[in-house]
């Protein structure tokens, strides 16, 4: 946010100017609304001789370090449960083309379940360790790490839905259906939207 709508607010609501009226003002000169609320929210509505600034949300580096990880660990069990997933449909439905051999499907099953192993406890105990934090403190809902990692997720998850649906209409249009391709679909899609729809509502939960 701009220090000028900063500094003009906070020396208005001094003179003891009503706060619709710093609104009006400022969309009259040409602020976005979106500024003018934040500017407006800086200061608390509070009974006291010149303006009073709201607490602002502020992360530690032991905050900052736990939401890398869990958004970390939170990625790796994604990735490594879509890859169990297309490990089984492979087995059920296997490509007469490109045929996989049972020992490579195994070294693979085997490492995915290895990094749940020790990716998903992890990512449970941060989770939870950052759901406690916030729900003592709502205000650290609006640390701009949690915001940036969040969209950051969203936007991968978004970017991975996109893709799935692309590669779907694909293989439709060619008449390429199969089973196994389907599956493949429906598994990127349930991980990918699931993710996305948690942290959509997430964040409209921050928001309101």
């Amino acid at each position: 946010m701009s220090t000028d709508i900063l500094n003009f607010t906070r020396e208005a609501l001094a003179t003891g100017i009503p706060r619709d009226d710093i609104s009006q003002a400022l969309r009259q000169a040409g602020w976005p609304e979106e500024d003018i609320r934040n500017a407006l929210g800086a200061f608390a509505e509070v009974d006291f001789a010149i303006p009073v600034p709201r607490r602002r949300p502020y992360l530690t580096a032991r905050e900052l370090f736990m939401y890398m990880v869990m958004f970390s660990t939170l990625y790796v069990c994604a990735y490594h449960l879509g890859s169990i997933a297309f490990e089984f449909i492979n087995r059920a439905f296997p490509d007469s083309v490109q045929p996989q051999t049972l020992a490579t499907a195994s070294v693979a099953i085997r490492m995915d379940v290895s990094s749940l192993i020790v990716a998903f406890p992890l990512f449970l105990f941060v989770f939870r360790s950052i759901s406690t934090a916030v729900a003592k403190d709502p205000i650290k809902r609006e640390s701009r790490p949690r915001k940036f990692l969040t969209y950051l997720t969203l936007f991968i998850a978004g970017i991975l839905l996109c893709g799935d649906l692309v590669s779907l209409v694909y293989r439709l249009f060619g008449g390429e259906l199969t089973v196994r391709f389907i599956l493949k679909v429906l598994t990127i899609a349930t991980i990918a939207g699931g993710t996305f729809l948690y942290f959509l509502l997430d964040i409209r939960k921050g928001e309101s």
